[in-house]
């Protein structure tokens, strides 16, 4: 089936004609083929079954009266019409003996079709000269009908949605900057370029998919030391997509017009959640903000407010502090960080606070070493899945009881992700409990005769391949746990295994040892952070 695009000026494949609405259903095909880059051009009302004194290139020849199908004259017309250039005959299909088989073959044999149609033959001329000579009115009229469905309101994706469907009669779907379905069919897309803000078309082999970028006006400007002086391009903020399959493909160019009203419909009903999501940001931050503050029981107000949105003051809390770096939308994100933390199974309240969100999870008893140890991997899971897109770093607090607790926990938090920002070893994620020791170990490094022995000890891992010393840094920094290390790593764990393997024999030593390991880890982490300043003071070329 062809999935040509119409073109006024060259024809319309068959299949098109057949797809209009007062021709489905009612025009069969009786015999013989068209190849589908044989074109329509127009069609030519004729009379009887007399040879015409014309049929131009790409016509179809519509006999308006009551003819026999077995009649031989239909085989001289086809020769004609063939001769001419034309694509073919439309009749009045007969309801008894069918076309002729001689008649059949001879279709076959010219590249010509034989069209019965059900209906008058000069109400199906009408309808097709105005798709074939104007196409533009199905064009004007198809998008108008979008702008009249939508109109002025404020419609939801899904009613947005229902209107395109309707109009168009093939399935859409609205997809979030990531390219996952939000709303609508579910519409398999393939090869959408999401970071790209331009319509799309992608071909398919038995559909056409046409996407359209909902982008929304820049919130900020980008400030003048990180501009590079060419104009930035706007992430699109979500996606429209309509799949068009057989002859819709043919209306690919009306489509992509109605994507473009639909998404000013989309764009209208996001700047209208925005707003409604940055009033309850600024009733978040001011609630944060009174709960942090808090030195004593809190007021009844407090925990009225608290209570409404849904926050537990009692109980024992373990705050997160996840950071972004600055111009990150985090109004926007705030619930793809509730998704991620949700996928982790943590249910925890989430607040937008200056370049990140503050979260805490609230249980009603005391937590034990156990529960803490998985609370910080379902924490550091949601802390991979938003680093897939984000460049993220997360901190954990220690469990503290009552109002108080969460500013206690979610300071403890926060320092915990500052520290985290620069230390890529540990994957940009660290749980306070483990900092007593790190401190420890930066104070006990950060001397000028002991990075010459942290290089001689490691030496014989310099220049190896797997980045030995990283790989060893990153498993020390985590206790030794091969899972951990190979998702810091971004590894397999048996690759992981492996370095730390090769670690041992190149280095001679036994990491279960833990006199070792504690000089091991000095040892490393001199040497990287040597390394590091020295590549900050690097002069730039």
């Amino acid at each position: 089936m062809s999935t040509a695009v119409v073109d006024a000026d060259a024809g319309v494949p068959l299949p098109a004609l057949l797809a209009l609405p007062e021709w489905a259903g009612r025009v069969r095909v009786l015999a013989g083929r068209l190849a589908p880059a044989a074109l329509v051009t127009g069609l030519r009302p004729h009379a009887g079954l007399d040879l015409p004194d014309q049929v131009a290139g790409g016509e179809l020849l519509a006999l308006v009266g009551p003819v026999s199908l077995a009649d031989w004259r239909l085989d001289a017309l086809l020769r004609r019409v063939a001769d001419t250039g034309g694509r073919g005959l439309l009749l009045a299909a007969a309801p008894a003996g069918g076309l002729g088989r001689t008649t059949g073959l001879l279709a076959d044999r010219l590249g010509v079709v034989v069209l019965g149609a059900d209906a008058p033959v000069l109400d199906l001329v009408v309808a097709a000269r105005v798709f074939l000579a104007a196409p533009a009115v199905d064009h004007a009229g198809a998008v108008l009908a979008v702008h009249r469905a939508l109109g002025g309101r404020l419609l939801a994706p899904p009613a947005v949605l229902a209107a395109l469907d309707r109009v168009l009669g093939a399935p859409s779907a609205l997809l979030d900057r990531h390219g996952t379905l939000i709303a609508g069919g579910a519409v398999e897309l393939t090869g959408l370029r999401v970071a790209e803000p331009v319509p799309q078309r992608i071909a398919a082999p038995d559909r056409l998919l046409l996407a359209h970028p909902v982008l929304l006006p820049e919130e900020r400007p980008v400030p003048a030391e990180q501009s590079s002086g060419q104009p930035t391009q706007p992430s699109p903020q979500a996606w429209l997509v309509v799949a068009l399959a057989g002859a819709a493909t043919s209306r690919a160019d009306t489509a992509a017009d109605a994507l473009v009203v639909a998404a000013g419909a989309v764009r209208h009903w996001l700047l209208t959640r925005r707003l409604d999501l940055e009033r309850d940001a600024r009733a978040r931050a001011a609630l944060l903000g009174d709960v942090l503050r808090l030195t004593g029981e809190p007021s009844a107000e407090l925990r009225r407010r608290a209570a409404d949105a849904g926050w537990r003051l009692a109980g024992w809390h373990v705050g997160i502090r996840i950071g972004v770096s600055p111009g990150v939308d985090v109004v926007g994100l705030r619930e793809d960080v509730r998704t991620a933390l949700r996928a982790a199974g943590l249910a925890a309240v989430v607040a937008e606070d200056g370049a990140g969100w503050t979260a805490w999870v609230t249980v009603t008893d005391e937590p034990g070493p156990t529960e803490v140890r998985e609370l910080a991997e379902q924490a550091r899971a949601a802390h991979r899945g938003l680093a897939r897109t984000l460049d993220v770093h997360t901190g954990i607090g220690r469990p503290r009881q009552g109002p108080e607790g969460i500013a206690r926990t979610v300071a403890e938090a926060a320092d915990a992700a500052r520290l985290a920002a620069g230390r890529p070893e540990t994957g940009r994620f660290l749980h306070v409990d483990r900092l007593g020791m790190a401190q420890l170990l930066l104070a006990w490094t950060r001397t000028d005769t002991f990075e010459p022995a942290a290089r001689a000890l490691l030496a014989p891992l310099r220049d190896q391949p797997g980045d030995l010393v990283r790989t060893l840094a990153v498993y020390l920094d985590a206790e030794s746990s091969i899972t951990e290390t190979a998702a810091v790593l971004g590894v397999h764990r048996n690759t992981a295994a492996a370095r730390i393997a090769r670690v041992e024999r190149l280095l001679d030593v036994s990491l279960a040892d833990r006199d070792e390991r504690l000089a091991l880890q000095l040892a490393c982490r001199t040497i990287l952070l040597a390394d590091r300043r020295e590549t900050r003071d690097r002069p730039a070329r």
